[in-house]
């Protein structure tokens, strides 16, 4: 692996996760991989669990890690070609991606969208140069358009947490559309969704995504998922929810009215089938989800923080494999 963005640089999720898994039970075991190499972190944007986890993920492989806070501790970037940059910008990304490379075996880079142009967030032009210009293996610690170290953490959570059934039953999983107060990115719903219809298709969950009309994700992300405009109906059966808000897609970064009732709560959770409840943070209690819900017993959202720590390493473990 040389470049990790999205599922589709997954071959196997079933493999993946018991990869994760593996490290999970021996976190220590493949720190000679990691000697003498160098993980650069670079974030555009504000990070909790997505920095620690990956730095933490870094130092139990052997690695040397670097931060760097670009967006406050690096010079504003061009990021245009042929332009004569007589303005704000101090340095191209042509460079300064390059440099990165020269000091890091693998670089991690976290940048968010703008909201405001969606064939501009979709084209990932930001994250796509800085992957041309600094030569070395790059993993996506959130993109404009995808979050899949989340969403790796996500299906590894759920894989983990399912009891077999008898009958051979697949877990229902539900991708809850939330309010919030702001306009947000698709990128974790999108991820998420990308990530579960792979798991579908590989025999390992049933899914479905529900949200108001006007907040349907871009339909390359949601092959073979079942749509519902209503959460109730959606939630019957559920095993798994998973709640997230997101912005439009059609109506590009708007904030749409919708009907009430989409916060999950303790009454919602007598339609499923006893679900665990995700989140992956951080989230706005009793906005996008209710306090009853994440201080009780079907809240997974602390174990699946907890596992974005084995999702990095597997990830991380992967590239240096090929270094």
């Amino acid at each position: 692996m040389k470049l990790f963005t999205s599922v589709h640089d997954v071959p196997s999720i079933k493999q993946f996760v018991n990869d994760a898994l593996a490290l999970k039970a021996n976190p220590y075991g493949h720190q000679h991989l990691g000697k003498n190499k160098t993980l650069g972190l670079v974030f555009m944007n504000p990070s909790l669990r997505t920095r620690l986890s990956t730095q933490k993920a870094a130092l139990n492989l052997g690695m040397n890690v670097m931060v760097m806070n670009l967006d406050k501790e690096g010079w504003a970037l061009e990021t245009q070609d042929g332009v004569v940059m007589n303005g704000s910008t101090v340095e191209h990304i042509r460079e300064a991606a390059a440099v990165m490379g020269q000091y890091c075996d693998i670089l991690g880079l976290r940048s968010f969208p703008k909201l405001n142009n969606r064939e501009e967030d979709y084209s990932e032009d930001f994250f796509n140069k800085f992957v041309k210009y600094c030569a070395v293996p790059v993993v996506s610690l959130e993109s404009a358009t995808r979050h899949p170290l989340q969403s790796f953490a996500d299906i590894i959570t759920i894989h983990e947490t399912w009891t077999k059934k008898p009958d051979g039953r697949k877990p229902k999983v539900v991708l809850a559309w939330a309010p919030h107060v702001k306009a947000l990115p698709q990128a974790v719903p999108n991820s998420f969704a990308e990530w579960m219809c792979k798991a579908q298709a590989e025999g390992m969950i049933d899914f479905t995504i529900a949200q108001p009309e006007g907040y349907e994700l871009a339909e390359d992300f949601t092959p073979g998922a079942k749509i519902e405009y209503n959460l109730e109906e959606a939630l019957v059966g559920a095993d798994y929810v998973y709640v997230k808000n997101w912005s439009s897609y059609k109506e590009y970064g708007k904030v749409l009215t919708y009907p009430d009732g989409w916060m999950m709560n303790n009454e919602k959770l007598k339609i499923t089938n006893d679900a665990k409840v995700m989140h992956c943070l951080p989230v706005r209690r009793d906005l996008e989800l209710s306090s009853e819900i994440l201080d009780g017993p079907n809240s997974l959202v602390i174990h699946e923080a907890g596992n974005r720590l084995w999702a990095a390493q597997a990830v991380i473990k992967a590239v240096l494999e090929e270094l």
